[in-house]
């Protein structure tokens, strides 16, 4: 193993700091490679991150919000300046083509721009004859701000920026396969706060565990599978501590009959397919109305059939690699699961020998609603794709899940969709899209898909409790 493999240090308190002990090494997902080794935080670590995080709440907190607007600004500003840089490192790390992974670091450009300039209720002032109310939105206090694989820079700005927005302070921990790229951004940012305000520290599958049983949190901010963020809420729960979760997800699409075939077969493989099923809020069910079910399954398959499967640093791949062994052993599994079931496929992806975590894109043919790869979340490049008929028997059959993160409905007639996508039972449906979010569109899973929201005025209140000063007039 080369002795020039690069190493990254952990933001602690103002200074960069290296491991006490053995490092973790870091894979390409693309080559199964060792691309860089970062520390692997100890206890006492830990401790001085979440503390020295608490001592700069209390001054932090004090900072007009003018100068915190500012330097939410100055880091999204940091990143710009290093697009580049950071996509080419989010590539090595995470596996997405390099045009994806550039889009995912700019979307912390857009998410601090739009956090800079938006307006929400600091304090409002209520008054009668005998009472002055004076309601305020008061910061937390320290957030632990958990991070997963799939958009690693992505998702852990939108909880960097709100919380500092709100004068709240942050300890940042990545996933342990996926830490490079914010361990960098720490690196480029740690001169634009405050020492303490933003903490970045690294480590394997213990840290997650010590983190959330770690005094001094008052609040949790997590996106991850429903099963740890259970994990995660029995933590809070023991200290009180505030949590935002966002967990997992089936999503279904319902394409109707009337549909252009052609557009939205692309718009429906980009939204099962995109990072390589890697999202919570992909597609992972199809339902396609029995009337034009053999046409669209046909142009899906098309599409599906070009898509080129790759290291994402090569020119033209579209779909980068499972990120991790683990989860790839799982994709695995579910096709072998489904072969073994008998299930028929329309298109079975090669997952081809050799290094790098490769699955093409494979869609089953009608499978029954009990089907692990129906009932259950893929995360990766696989989806069903189901018949109906009844309107009523499909919302029926999409809302039978223990989730209910996101949905779409897929139509001509914008009021038929919009009246079938109210029926649906999770916190986003879009008709004639999917996936499209942003900084001021509130996020929040509905049943097991979450507690709480992200992004918009009602994600960046959450990093704030109300308190109310009560003057009786004389």
């Amino acid at each position: 193993m080369s002795d020039d493999i690069r190493q990254f240090g952990m933001l602690i308190d103002g200074h960069l700091v290296q491991g006490q002990g053995a490092l973790l090494d870091i894979l390409n997902p693309a080559t199964d490679e060792v691309v860089a080794r970062v520390p692997d935080a100890t206890d006492d670590q830990l401790a001085a991150a979440v503390d020295a995080a608490g001592r700069a709440f209390t001054t932090w907190r004090s900072v007009p919000l003018a100068e915190r607007r500012r330097i939410v600004r100055a880091l999204g500003e940091a990143v710009w300046e290093n697009v580049d840089e950071l996509a080419a490192l989010l590539t090595s790390e995470q596996g997405k083509p390099l045009s994806a992974a550039r889009k995912e670091v700019e979307s912390v450009v857009a998410w601090a721009d739009w956090l800079a300039t938006c307006e929400f209720p600091e304090e409002e002032t209520r008054e009668d004859d005998t009472h002055r109310l004076r309601i305020r939105n008061v910061p937390l206090g320290v957030v632990a701000a958990i991070v997963p694989w799939n958009f690693p820079v992505a998702l852990a700005f939108r909880k960097i920026g709100p919380a500092l927005l709100t004068g709240n302070t942050v300890v940042v921990k990545p996933s342990p396969f996926t830490p490079l790229t914010m361990l960098r951004f720490a690196e480029l940012v740690r001169d634009l706060v405050p020492p303490g305000v933003v903490n970045v520290i690294s480590g394997g599958d213990s840290l997650g565990p010590r983190l959330t049983s770690r005094p001094g949190i008052q609040k949790f901010a997590f996106t991850g599978s429903t099963v740890t963020g259970k994990k995660v809420m029995d933590a809070a729960a023991r200290q009180l501590a505030r949590v935002t979760l966002e967990l997992g997800g089936n999503d279904a699409a319902i394409v109707l009959p009337d549909v252009d075939l052609d557009s939205v077969a692309d718009a429906v493989f980009e939204s099962c397919f995109r990072n390589s099923g890697q999202v919570c809020l992909a597609t992972k069910r199809v339902y396609v109305h029995d009337d034009i079910y053999d046409e669209f399954a046909t142009r899906l398959v098309r599409v599906a059939a070009r898509a080129r499967v790759g290291n994402g640093m090569d020119e033209g791949v579209t779909l980068g690699p499972v990120q991790n062994q683990v989860q790839y052993r799982r994709i695995v599994q579910l096709i072998e699961q489904c072969e073994r079931s008998g299930l028929a496929f329309l298109l079975k992806g090669e997952v081809p020998d050799g290094p790098g975590y490769f699955v093409h894109p494979t869609i089953l043919d009608n499978p029954p609603e009990d089907a692990a790869v129906v009932s259950e979340e893929q995360f990766g490049p696989v989806v069903p794709l189901l018949r109906f008929r009844d309107v009523d028997d499909v919302v029926a059959r999409v809302n039978d899940s223990e989730y209910g993160l996101g949905g779409s409905v897929w139509s001509a007639d914008l009021e038929a969709a919009s009246r079938v996508a109210e029926r649906i039972e999770s916190g986003v449906v879009w008709v004639n899209e999917a996936q499209r979010v942003l900084p001021s569109f509130p996020v929040a899973g509905h049943k097991a898909s979450g507690i709480g929201s992200e992004n918009g005025i009602e994600g960046l209140l959450q990093y704030t409790s109300p308190q109310v000063i009560s003057v009786r007039k004389p």
